[in-house]
């Protein structure tokens, strides 16, 4: 008998929209390698697996080429997984154990909202690699625990960038790329660049939004925020920021199921 496995689109009510992720909800316990291989087979930015444990599951992230300590999206679309699939009822809150302490996922209204933690920003001068990386101005730089920050002048920059991709690979983190929006329906936009985790766009990155939350937040004076990322496939987001812990709202949408043999 083979493992169930199932893609969704996360961050979007549109298939093909916001941020695929591999879901593989596993009846048994399976090695490291496998997993790898597997996401790696997959080839998404992320591949997610989902072991029962106690009143929750334990939930692990994989890109195809390492494990992850947060991933939003992947954890989006295995809360839509575990109610869609009926291995529990949507009024029932869901907790995961993860490398990033407890997460839990409630349904709202349609939507799914993650509780997550909150991610400061340690300002610091870029490193030229990413202001060459990026070839733009930078207005404020520094940064987060998985990711240079980088605040540019306007959406406009954040939706032309055609970053260096080999100049960012060589940074210690990721580079996040945001402004306020000019837009009536969004507060503020984003890109997520990879390109070390064999990823040189991220559609959307919930974790970033661990960062972005807290920082649009006290910059636009208030705790419930509309945002997107601008990239090719595009993704929407609703947030809040709520002391030590930041909401992320979204929605998600199935459009395949396998085995895998």
């Amino acid at each position: 008998m083979g493992f169930k496995i199932t893609q969704v689109d996360a961050f979007t009510n549109e298939p093909f929209k916001g941020n695929p992720a591999a879901v593989c909800v596993l009846p048994e316990p399976k090695d490291d390698v496998w997993m790898k291989l597997v996401a790696r087979e997959m080839n998404l930015s992320e591949t997610a697996y989902l072991l029962r444990e106690g009143d929750g599951y334990r939930l692990r992230w994989f890109t195809p080429v390492s494990e992850v300590k947060l991933c939003g999206h992947a954890t989006l679309a295995s809360a839509h997984v575990l109610w869609e699939e009926g291995f529990l009822k949507r009024e029932q809150e869901l907790k995961f154990q993860t490398l990033s302490g407890v997460l839990s996922a409630k349904w709202i209204d349609g939507w799914i909202e993650l509780n997550f933690p909150h991610w400061g920003i340690e300002a610091m001068p870029a490193p030229e690699a990413l202001l060459k990386g990026l070839q733009v101005p930078v207005k404020f730089s520094g940064k987060s625990v998985q990711a240079w920050f980088a605040e540019v002048d306007s959406e406009d920059v954040v939706r032309n960038l055609s970053p260096d991709f080999q100049l960012l690979k060589t940074l210690d983190r990721d580079v996040l790329v945001t402004s306020a929006s000019k837009s009536k329906d969004y507060d503020f936009v984003s890109r997520y660049f990879a390109p070390r985790h064999a990823i040189d766009e991220d559609p959307v990155t919930g974790s970033a939004h661990c960062v972005l939350t807290p920082y649009w937040a006290d910059k636009l004076g208030k705790n419930e925020l509309r945002a997107y990322q601008a990239s090719e496939r595009g993704g929407f987001l609703r947030v809040r920021a709520a002391g030590d812990r930041v909401y992320l709202l979204g929605q998600a949408v199935t459009v395949m199921r396998g085995e895998l043999t």
